[in-house]
């Protein structure tokens, strides 16, 4: 299809966030799902799309607000494993046509099955290129709170980042978008775009979207980037099926209403946006040239740091 894509030399790219619920714990339908959006974002043009925390085929929010040694906790968790992805399988297969098909860099969220087995998980993203290619997978270095139950640590090593033909592009889940190390790594790459994915709700009663616009601005300063905010929505399945009684249905219900996803520009400011027809994507064109700007003055992987100020951490190991 043809593109409006410009080199960081022309300047202009449009990014794409995903703010929209999975089918949950239907890993079929949501990938069908998937693949609907990515192509409704090629349609506007977008260069990029970013999905929220493992969207296919949900997140395990009930691990915050149902007790983990019932039935209902155990049979949710055996669910979510038998509608977890294999990589590759058919699921990651048609991704990738919808990838090639709509000329878009996309990245999505999946709880990841370790394959042929009866156990383990991942919470994991998926980096596939505008060709339809399976780029790069970064499983989450640490399952948050209570995703330890759900979740194996990652074993995908430290790169979070692909290089496409806008430049680099990085991405973490959720809490790491706040670990300083992590950012300084990426940062090292100098993406152009970092995807932060984000669940539809959070643990401690703090709302997603606004951790998300917190952590988020603090990956663009220190990354000099822009940050796409993939930020899930409620399904009203996931609350049929753990919205157990009166007080977590109305926590539930409060959530949904809410559409959190954001496009972020160096120094966290918000970069005003405009949505699908449906509400599920949200849409910026953003001046790569900004980011050179920004480095002008600030460059936290380059001329504004003093990497040995580690130094000191490390004697123990020399």
């Amino acid at each position: 299809m043809s593109r409006t894509t410009q080199s960081p030399a022309g300047n202009t790219i449009k990014l794409a966030a995903v703010q929209a619920s999975p089918v949950f714990l239907n890993k079929a339908a949501t990938t069908e799902k998937v693949c609907e959006l990515i192509l409704e974002a090629g349609k506007q043009g977008a260069d990029i799309v970013g999905f929220p925390e493992t969207f296919v085929s949900g997140y395990p929010g009930w691990v915050e607000l149902v007790a983990l040694s019932t039935n209902l906790a155990s049979s949710l968790f055996i669910r979510l494993f038998d509608e977890a992805v294999e990589v590759p399988g058919p699921e990651t297969d048609a991704i990738s046509t919808a990838c090639k098909e709509a000329g878009i860099y996309a990245i999505v969220g999946i709880n990841e099955r370790r394959a042929n087995t009866t156990g383990t998980l991942w919470n994991t993203n998926l980096f596939f290129g505008k060709d339809g290619s399976l780029l790069h997978k970064h499983q989450k270095f640490t399952p948050t709170v209570g995703e330890r139950l759900i979740h194996a640590p990652g074993t995908t090593g430290s790169k979070t980042s692909i290089l496409t033909d806008f430049g680099p592009v990085s991405s973490l889940i959720c809490g790491e978008n706040g670990n300083p190390l992590a950012i300084y790594s990426l940062s090292l790459d100098y993406p152009v775009v970092h995807v932060a994915s984000w669940p539809p709700h959070m643990a401690l009663g703090q709302m997603s979207g606004d951790v998300a616009k917190l952590f988020s601005g603090f990956v663009a300063s220190s990354a000099g980037c822009y940050v796409i905010n993939a930020v899930a929505v409620v399904d009203d399945k996931a609350i049929d099926e753990y919205g157990i009684d009166d007080e977590i249905k109305a926590y539930l219900k409060r959530e949904q209403n809410h559409r959190q996803a954001s496009i972020i520009a160096p120094g966290g400011k918000a970069v005003p946006t405009y949505s699908s027809h449906s509400n599920e994507l949200i849409f910026a064109d953003v001046d790569v040239a900004n980011l050179k700007r920004f480095k002008y003055g600030l460059d936290f992987a380059g001329h504004y740091n003093r990497p040995e100020v580690f130094a000191h951490h490390f004697e123990q190991y020399l």
